[in-house]
């Protein structure tokens, strides 16, 4: 049986503009602002957690 790795957390977030550190303390990654773009998600480069605006969120574009 082959070890599968577990699919990437996913957030629902209700701003564009979010922030993630993997959440781990020292065991996290350094702290990284991502923006979700019109696919209407974004994932982390480091742990792979996936953000997922919410439905009917309002835009922070300016």
């Amino acid at each position: 049986m082959r070890n599968v790795p577990p699919p990437p957390e996913i957030r629902t977030v209700s701003s564009r503009r979010v922030a993630c550190d993997g959440d781990e303390g020292a065991l996290g990654h350094p702290r990284i602002w991502l923006e979700i773009d019109a696919r209407g998600f974004v994932d982390c480069p480091y742990c792979d957690r996936r953000f997922i605006l919410a439905e009917g969120a309002v835009s922070d574009a300016h």
